[in-house]
This record gives structure tokens, sequence and C-alpha cells, in this order.
């Protein structure tokens, strides 16, 4: 039986990637390249095999060590290092693209898991729209509102991130928690960058940009009242420019990664992604 990592690997990958993102077959082979690596490490460094590594064992420590090894055991250099980094993050990334006072008002009432899975955001003037979630997105919100019992009847009202004291979080909350995660990286890039909730949704919107999302569709989801503020987003950023060069260079082949035919399982199904 797959565990869940395997099957939001899966999801992640041609689902999100391929299919939502539009990423071109080149970005795809990246992504993959990285949990090949990630899967390799558990193995080897971990004795935790494929088919027995779970969301729960990639833990901030795990990754870490992840990056480690890269960088002691396979050479890499830091800007490979951070890229597989930037693989492994976006793996795990929440996806409304919300204000961060959007974030704290949420309600578990405000998460429809049922197909179409989506987000209601409650923005400026009162405003309210509603953002799709991807199935990777979703999972990780209906196993976290069953272990928080906020998936029962009588707490549709309860703020869906909280803190000790089960009161909403707060602005200043939640910028905290980034900053503690950001303390706890070993990348001194990452670690010494200027990181805000408000980061995070620039970065979402640029993602979206960058897959070929319209105008109109991203000044939705970021909850804009004009077009023009949208359109910030559409200057050329570094990775529309990259995939410009990926599509010139089609036949350029990475060749560091071991052959992987006596692997069974997921490793299989990524090398012959």
């Amino acid at each position: 039986m797959a565990t869940d990592f395997a099957v939001f690997l899966r999801r992640f990958l041609t689902a999100h990637l391929a299919g939502l993102r539009g990423c071109s077959p080149n970005t795809v082979a990246s992504y993959r390249d990285t949990f090949k690596l990630l899967i390799i490490f558990f193995r080897d460094d971990r004795a935790i095999p494929p088919d027995k590594l779970t969301l729960d064992r990639i833990d901030t420590a795990a990754v870490t060590g992840f990056l480690n090894w890269l960088q002691a055991s396979r050479h890499n250099s830091t800007s490979t290092r951070n890229q597989r980094l930037a693989a492994v993050a976006s793996f795990y990334r929440y996806d409304t693209a919300a204000r961060v006072q959007e974030l704290a008002d949420l309600a578990a009432r405000d998460i429809r898991l049922q197909p179409p899975a989506l987000a209601v955001l409650t923005g400026k003037g009162r405003k309210t729209r509603h953002v799709p979630l991807t199935e990777n997105t979703a999972a990780l919100l209906d196993t976290y509102l069953s272990e928080h019992g906020l998936n029962k009847t009588g707490h549709h009202d309860h703020p869906l991130f909280f803190n000790q004291h089960r009161s909403k979080l707060s602005r200043g909350g939640i910028a905290w928690i980034t900053r503690k995660y950001q303390t706890m990286t070993a990348d001194p890039t990452l670690a010494n960058a200027d990181i805000t909730p408000h980061t995070l949704r620039h970065s979402k919107a640029m993602h979206l940009y960058e897959a070929g999302i319209p105008l109109p569709y991203i000044r939705d989801i970021l909850g804009h009242v004009d077009l023009s503020t949208t359109e910030i987003y559409a200057r050329a950023s570094t990775e529309a420019k990259r995939r410009a060069l990926e599509a010139a260079y089609t036949d350029i082949v990475t060749n560091d990664l071991p052959e992987w035919n006596q692997d069974p399982g997921l490793l299989n199904w990524l090398a012959n992604l």
C-alpha cells in the first residue's frame, strides 16, 4: 500500500506541477530529481526504505539533515542545495496567497474539502472570495482538521489556526512562527533573508503568473480591486527567463544521478516519470 508521502508526491508532480502550474518537462524533472535524492537520503542515511517513508518523518530536522548530506556526501554547491530546498518547500506550501490578517481570521467553517476544495477568505471591506485549494493542500488541511477535532459538529466557528489558549493567531503570532522556522534553517541565504508573511503571498502570486495563470484570475485570488495592482507580477521574472532558456536547450540532461534500475516502487515511478 502506498504511503501518504508517495500519494501526495505523485499528485504534486503530475496534477500540480504538470497540470495546474503547467511546468515544462525539464522543470518537472528537476523536482523529480530532488525527491529521488530525498528518498535515497532517508534510505541510506536514516535506514528508512521508500515504502516506509511517510510525511511525518520529513520534519525540519530531517530536511536540515538532507541539505547537509547533499553538501557533505554529494558535494553539491550552495546554489544547488538551495534549489533542492526550494523544491521541498514548494511541496509543503499552503497555497491560498492570503493576506496575513485573512489567514488569522479563518475559521473551520471557511474550509470546504469536498470537490472542488476551497477556502473562503474575508478581505478588505469585509468582501469575501473563494480561493481553490490544490489536492495536496486539501489533504493536509483534512488531516489538520481531524487532528484538532475541528471537523466535528459545534466547532465550525473555531479559529482554524490558534495559539496555546485556542484563540486565533494574531498577525504578530503568525510573523513570529515564520521567523521561528526561518531561524531553524541551515541555509545561510534563507536564514539571512528578509522573510515576512507578505513575502509568501508575493511568492505565490509570482508562481501563479509564471504558471501562465491569466492576470484577472490572479487578481481575484489575491483579492485586488483593480487589475493594475496585479500587473506588477507581469514583469519578467527569473523563472520565466529560465523556462525560455530551457525551451531552447531541450536536450540537456543531468548526469549527476545514479541509475535506479534496482529500486522498486516509488523510485521506479520517479525514474520513469
